[in-house]
């Protein structure tokens, strides 16, 4: 089996007492437009044995690292949200933080709600995506990456997202109804904006919800639906780190990487895992 940071990790580091449990979703189902996310997780873990220890100021593996085995994607959505939302619920009954890498984005609607059964107490999402992904359903399916957030929104998950710049009118009606609150791509990469503070209101427990695709194609052109006008490497990550100053990061997902044979895409989507971990 693949681990992650593999080639750096001690023995007790990558040991099931780990505080950050790594979950590779492979799940290719609803893409419309580019694919290769199945490969994704696979990717990741590979490329980041390249990695180093430290990133930024931190080193988060001393705290450990632990790989899961893949979850079966070979099953109904329905079917795999489910066997996704119990592998994150045991995480966090565990006192671990799920590290769920895909895999399209409609994984995080599992990842979320196993989280929010295991606290019992009301969480919120940050999201960095070039897409609201606020659809009723997509082509037919309501757990499409496109309806993600609008399912997480009618379970009374609050949203916060940061980098969209491709949505719907039913997409914009669907903020306004939900209280979403958002700053978009074209805001804050003209206004050269690194942190945005969150509504007072805002939950404390925080889950990180990272589309790559949220960052600009010229940083990762590898993903379905490359959108121009996205945010920088640091930009990004800045944004999810000072939203979570004076609140808890309850785990995090980092999805919609499609492989393309460059390894320094790869390589940039599992140092955002790394550096997430050290947000947390």
């Amino acid at each position: 089996m693949s681990i992650f940071l593999d080639s750096e990790l001690t023995a007790t580091e990558r040991s099931e007492g780990a505080r950050f449990r790594v979950i590779p979703v492979p799940l290719e189902r609803t893409v419309s437009y580019g694919s290769g996310t199945a490969k994704g997780p696979e990717a990741i873990i590979e490329a980041s044995n390249e990695l180093e220890r430290i990133t930024g100021h931190a080193e988060p593996c001393i705290e450990g690292i632990f790989t899961e085995e893949p979850v079966d994607c070979d099953a109904s959505l329905s079917e795999i949200m489910e066997r996704l939302a119990q592998r994150t619920e045991a995480a966090i009954r565990a006192d671990k933080v799920p590290v769920t890498l895909g895999g399209e984005h409609s994984l995080s609607y599992g990842a979320v709600m196993g989280v929010a059964r295991a606290l019992g107490q009301p969480i919120g999402i940050v999201q960095i995506d070039a897409h609201a992904d606020l659809r009723d359903a997509y082509q037919g399916e309501k757990h499409s990456h496109a309806s993600v957030m609008h399912l997480l929104a009618e379970e009374g998950i609050r949203l916060a997202q940061f980098g969209v710049r491709a949505f719907s009118t039913e997409e914009a009606q669907s903020r306004l109804k939900n209280l979403v609150f958002h700053v978009d791509a074209e805001n804050l990469v003209t206004g050269n904006i690194h942190a945005v503070d969150l509504p007072e209101d805002f939950p404390k427990l925080v889950y990180v919800s990272f589309d790559v695709d949220g960052l600009d194609p010229a940083i990762m052109p590898a993903t379905g639906t490359p959108v121009p006008g996205g945010l920088g490497y640091y930009q990004a990550l800045r944004l999810v780190e000072h939203a979570l100053k004076g609140r808890k990061c309850v785990g995090f997902d980092v999805v919609e990487l499609a492989p393309n044979g460059n390894a320094a895409w790869d390589f940039t989507a599992a140092q955002i895992v790394y550096r997430l971990m050290a947000a947390c």
